[in-house]
């Protein structure tokens, strides 16, 4: 009989990120075979792993057609040379696609059903724009429902400016200087590298070549370079391409596994899941998402923000994320908070940056044994809110 079990992120990986569009790096490769190099780099990372062994694969994309549809978690689990005994789904939460793909399979491992999961996502905005393929409900519109600013995710950045006057233009240009050059920091104390799996890349000029870095990234980027930029969302706006995400292509994979398949296979976990919450609010101000989920994912948890030592929070638009930390007293440079940088600087591509944030989150907490918990938190489009809490395993009590 099924009997709950604990859930441990084992491993995670994923593609350089690359700008969308016809100059990105990806702009002649396929979304499905991001989602297929980053599945065999992080199965080859794990070869004490059988493969006949894994019960299901989830990989989530926002818009599910073309390359990035066909069931992609079965297609890519195929693609990828696993069992044709392996089965597998797409799964869809907008930006927190491959967070869901991370929380569905981890309620399939928890409540006995599933040992070992694949859990994933992959996005190529320069093939798939966002809500390219999308034809919203006239209903939404017609009666009230939705205002129409609110499927522009940089109108409803803007809202947020509108709501809280006390968080500024310039705190938000600040907080997305700092994010590149953190990130740049990282790459330069090769922080994260050793997490990208290589990806085989055809230029315009039909030459080969290998992606290896994430392509958006911006360090030389000054406090008056971002002042003079233009506000594309709004006439005399906050919003900027300097504290926005830029629209990326990219994949990210993960692998889970229940306590009794650590014993089983001698893994070695990177993370505990320790709670995760989804939560809705105005879809005309979905930035503050992550501020009531994070709340219930708190509570699941008994534990309180001031229990929280690292953070990797999705940096859909600078402001998003400085009012989550507002809410909740934190400074906007606090050194707990996306201490490599963001999405801001790496890029974000919709369904796959919940697992980025693991990724980093995981690999944070190998260095940090003085840190419990951390957690990983995004908006959502469309009004929502996802959070996961995670313990460290490498924890050593010695730093209360």
């Amino acid at each position: 009989m099924a009997q709950l079990n604990e859930v441990f992120f084992v491993d995670g990986v994923r593609s350089p990120f690359g700008r969308a569009g016809e100059k990105g790096q990806y702009w002649s490769t396929r979304a499905d075979d991001l989602a297929v190099k980053a599945t065999i780099g992080l199965i080859e990372r794990n070869p004490q792993v059988p493969t006949d062994r894994i019960d299901d694969v989830a990989i989530a994309a926002t818009s599910q057609t073309g390359d990035q549809g066909l069931t992609l978690g079965r297609s890519v689990a195929i693609l990828a040379g696993l069992p044709q005994s392996v089965p597998g789904f797409a799964i869809e939460r907008m930006c927190a696609g491959a967070m869901t793909s991370v929380t569905t399979m981890a309620g399939s491992i928890g409540v006995g059903m599933y040992d070992l999961a694949l859990a994933g996502g992959v996005e190529h905005m320069g093939h798939h724009p966002i809500g390219g393929n999308a034809d919203p409900n006239p209903r939404f519109v017609a009666e009230r429902m939705v205002d129409p600013g609110a499927l522009n995710m940089g109108v409803t950045a803007e809202r947020i400016f509108d709501r809280f006057p006390h968080l500024t233009k310039e705190r938000s240009d600040r907080y997305g200087m700092l994010s590149q050059q953190k990130v740049q920091a990282a790459y330069d104390a090769g922080k994260i590298q050793p997490d990208l799996v290589p990806v085989a890349i055809k230029g315009a000029d039909g030459a080969w070549g290998l992606a290896t870095e994430d392509e958006g990234r911006r360090p030389q980027t000054t406090m008056a370079d971002l002042a003079a930029l233009k506000t594309p969302f709004r006439p005399h706006g906050r919003v900027t391409a300097g504290t926005s995400s830029p629209l990326t292509d990219g994949a990210t994979m993960s692998l889970l596994a229940s306590g009794g398949a650590v014993k089983e296979f001698g893994l070695a976990p990177k993370m505990r899941l320790v709670s995760f919450a989804f939560a809705g609010v105005q879809p005309e101000i979905m930035g503050i998402g992550p501020i009531p989920s994070t709340e219930r994912a708190l509570r699941k948890a008994g534990l309180t923000i001031d229990d929280i030592g690292l953070f990797e929070l999705n940096e859909a638009f600078a402001i998003q994320v400085i009012s989550l930390l507002d809410h909740f007293g934190i400074a906007d440079d606090d050194p707990r908070v996306n201490q490599w940088g963001g999405a801001i600087a790496f890029g974000h591509p919709l369904a796959a940056s919940g697992v980025r944030l693991m990724i980093q989150l995981a690999a944070q907490f190998a260095e940090r044994p003085d840190v419990r918990y951390g957690l990983t938190a995004m908006c959502v489009g469309l009004g929502q809110g996802g959070s996961v809490i995670w313990e460290n395993p490498h924890y050593d009590g010695k730093h209360e």
